[in-house]
């Protein structure tokens, strides 16, 4: 995996040993999140503490394979930080690392109460675990 210099390699990276998984709650929004991440304009992403409490989240350092909206493979990940904050405290330069709307604090804020309120946890005070990646391989799926 790894080349004489200690750079990864991706030539011969198995993705089907990697854990798979998709952004959002919807097959158009896995499609638009995870297009931002192709196009280079998403290095981040949030998601509710207490989902971890029964599926730890991937270490830093892991590969994880994202999805689009159809479950095909789209990219290879890798986590790059981790860190816990509550959603009051995220500021414009962590919601601008997710890459989506227009890149503002206020977009960001409205976005994700609307998604954590279909899920009927949001509360300004509550726990994120906040995490940034970089891009390891583009896949060619369509």
């Amino acid at each position: 995996m790894f080349d004489k210099f200690g750079n990864m390699s991706t030539d011969n990276l198995n993705i089907t040993t990697l854990p798979h998984w998709s952004f959002g709650d919807s097959p158009q929004m896995a499609d638009e999140l995870v297009g931002l991440v192709i196009d280079g304009k998403k290095r981040a992403t949030c998601t509710a503490l207490h989902w971890h409490l029964d599926k730890p989240a991937y270490p830093v350092g892991s590969l994880q394979v994202i999805a689009d909206g159809q479950n095909r493979p789209r990219c290879v990940i890798q986590n790059t930080a981790q860190f816990i904050i509550r959603f009051c405290d995220v500021d414009e330069k962590l919601a601008r690392q997710e890459g989506e709307g227009d890149l503002s604090l206020d977009f960001w804020r409205t976005a994700h109460q609307e998604f954590f309120e279909r899920f009927g946890i949001f509360d300004d005070k509550m726990w994120l675990l906040f995490e940034t990646f970089d891009v390891i391989k583009i896949l060619d799926t369509p």
